[in-house]
């Protein structure tokens, strides 16, 4: 290795020395701070009304819940705290990002970190060190590469068949469950233990992208089949989901595709001839988004009963930065303890994979 080669090793560690550490939520009650937020006034009391529309979606023995995850709250700290709300039966399905469910909890599954900017230098200095940066977050883009190819050699080993993004996160979960991974808390291989079903709408927006894109180019070249990801079925088989649930309440942190995606399945049940499905008859929404844009993350949850897809009885949309609310809804709800009696959906025993 030459003497250059040594330095910007050695710059990269520095910046690299600082891992993001998740919260735990089952370490601290938040219900006395958000109980007094509740007594206050703007964000604060939009905040516990948010935690206490999401205790009665604990507490309704009817009400199946879909946590709906975009954005970075993964990398920046969350990821621990949404593998809680699947171990503790707090969540009956998942629909979020590719990023989300590869980038961020498949790749800290095979080991990897993510891990705070301390100092950030110019982005191009970054590049040459082979860093990325999500904000005020590093994620060592070498070991990104690492579960890029992983998830290709994964496809590789599979059937060359259709999948819906369910099925093939389901693939990566059980993968991870034989004794792959090297994370207990990850998202993906904890769903898979519970049942838990997840969906990635626009699956092939992350690091399984360019795994799967490679996995067809090369079996292209040997004159081989290949796997597909069907995105009808995507939305088929959510949308089986809310016909068998019946009653749902919605968790959505971020907005985007997940977001529309999951909502839409209220009118896709009626296309389907289920004229008697109900709309969501809960709602919580975090976001930053500006509401002013006309675009889907900002879009409010009254504007989404418009289009017949929300009840606006028990909706509330809070407007901050999720990682510094999120967990005190979830501790809140947590430490209440309605999860205890709740019945365990078990969604992805509805599909024979």
């Amino acid at each position: 290795m030459n003497t250059e080669s040594k330095i910007n090793d050695t710059r990269k560690a520095e910046l690299l020395s600082s891992t993001v550490e998740h919260i735990d939520i089952t370490s601290f009650d938040a219900r006395p701070i958000v109980d007094a937020m509740g007594k206050m006034s703007f964000t604060s009391r939009d905040l516990a009304r948010a935690t206490g529309i999401y205790n009665q979606m604990l507490e309704d023995p009817d009400c199946s819940i879909i946590l709906v995850i975009a954005g970075s709250t993964s990398a920046g700290g969350c990821m621990d705290l949404y593998a809680e709300l699947v171990r503790s039966n707090m969540v009956d399905a998942i629909v979020a990002t590719g990023a989300s469910i590869v980038d961020m909890d498949f790749f800290e599954a095979l080991g990897h970190k993510h891990y705070q900017a301390l100092e950030i230098p110019d982005d191009d200095t970054l590049r040459s060190l082979y860093i990325d940066r999500i904000y005020d977050t590093y994620i060592d883009e070498e070991q990104l590469q690492d579960c890029d190819f992983t998830i290709g050699r994964l496809a590789d080993s599979l059937e060359p068949k259709p999948y819906s993004s369910r099925a093939f996160i389901r693939e990566m979960g059980k993968w991870l469950s034989e004794g792959n991974g090297k994370k207990e808390n990850s998202l993906v291989k904890l769903a898979y233990e519970h049942d838990v079903p997840i969906f990635c709408p626009a699956f092939v927006d992350s690091s399984a992208g360019f795994g799967l894109v490679k996995h067809q180019v090369d079996r292209m070249k040997q004159g081989k089949p290949y796997l597909v990801l069907d995105a009808i079925a995507d939305f088929r088989e959510l949308t089986d989901i809310k016909i068998k649930a019946g009653t749902t309440g919605l968790l959505m942190i971020g907005g985007g595709v997940p977001k529309n995606f999951t909502q839409d399945t209220v009118v896709c049940a009626e296309i389907l001839g289920h004229d008697d499905v109900e709309v969501h008859k809960y709602a919580v929404q975090i976001t930053v988004a500006d509401v002013r844009d006309g675009a889907c993350s900002s879009s409010t949850l009254q504007e989404a009963a418009s289009w017949g897809k929300v009840s606006t009885a028990l909706e509330q949309m809070v407007f901050a930065e999720a990682t510094s609310v999120l967990p005190l809804l979830a501790s809140a709800a947590y430490h209440k303890g309605a999860w205890k009696n709740r019945a365990k959906r078990a969604f992805a025993k509805l599909f024979n994979d």
